[in-house]
């Protein structure tokens, strides 16, 4: 249990929890990414034309283009774009000093900027997901053949800088130029910016500000037998999301029509109780 002062709790109020969604859908990689059977969450980064490919990342020995051939045969699978990056070690060639970071930029930036994301707020960082069976090892690594699709939470970061455009030239050469939005290409625009995290959580300090969650049904997001309708958690109605947004779900559950990356929950000691939940074990 953790036990909050009077303080502490209006500061807690002031925080802001952001739902992200990141790696594969149905649009982008064509496959959910895996559940491995050890329940760890190996989000799969986006499919795009940046310099990164499938075969430079690794989990276990393995490079992501493995882990694909093994679940998607069929497909072909070349550069992607690793953002979030907060999964240590996942380059097959490590990169000296690296550090956590969160890339935005377009309307996804805008959206933050208007809801006036700042440090000391927190990202929850989810995606589509779906249990495997088999060994990666073996190459065996399957999904199980009637396991649903699920929405679940697999990371989080909380916020402890936000590096906008006009200064991301800077500190790019200081140490970001392995980060997509730290590279030509996107210091172009103008939108660009760069989310760095606090070194531990402000409401567990032997934490890091950032990191990977594995599987636990707390995590899963998605109503049993759907897979884009969630379960009514209080802090997730639209009544808690900022701004409008309306619940077109039927029959139950919550589901926010449209394309979206980030939907920002409204302040309140809810939504971070509920957070707290979800990261810590």
């Amino acid at each position: 249990m953790i036990h909050s002062t009077v303080k502490e709790i209006g500061e807690q109020a002031k925080v802001k929890i952001i739902l992200s969604r990141k790696g594969f859908d149905s649009t982008n990689g064509g496959i959910p990414s895996p559940i491995l059977p050890d329940g760890t969450l190996l989000s799969m980064p986006v499919p795009s034309e940046d310099t990164l490919a499938f075969s430079d990342l690794c989990y276990d020995g393995h490079t992501y283009r493995d882990v694909l051939h093994q679940l998607a045969p069929k497909r072909q699978y070349n550069r992607c774009h690793l953002d979030p990056d907060i999964r240590e070690g996942v380059r097959v060639d490590s990169v000296p000093g690296w550090k956590p970071a969160f890339g935005q930029g377009g309307s996804a930036q805008g959206y933050l900027r208007n809801k006036g994301i700042k440090p000391g707020d927190l990202f929850l960082f989810f995606g589509r997901f779906r249990q495997t069976t088999g060994s990666l090892s073996d190459g065996t690594l399957r999904f199980e053949k009637k396991a649903p699709t699920l929405h679940i939470i697999y990371g989080y970061m909380e916020i402890g800088s936000v590096v906008m455009n006009n200064n991301l030239i800077e500190i790019s050469k200081e140490g970001y130029l392995w980060h997509p939005h730290g590279t030509e290409k996107y210091l172009d625009n103008k939108t660009n910016a760069l989310y760095l995290p606090t070194q531990s959580l402000s409401f567990k300090n032997e934490s890091r500000g950032w990191g990977i969650l594995s599987y636990a049904k707390k995590r899963v997001l998605t109503l049993s037998a759907k897979t884009a309708t969630w379960r009514e958690i209080p802090c997730l109605m639209p009544e808690m999301v900022a701004g409008n947004r309306s619940n077109s779900a039927t029959g139950g559950g919550i589901y926010y029509r449209g394309i979206w990356q980030e939907l920002a929950l409204k302040e309140n000691i809810l939504a971070v109780s509920w957070a707290k939940e979800i990261i810590l074990s």
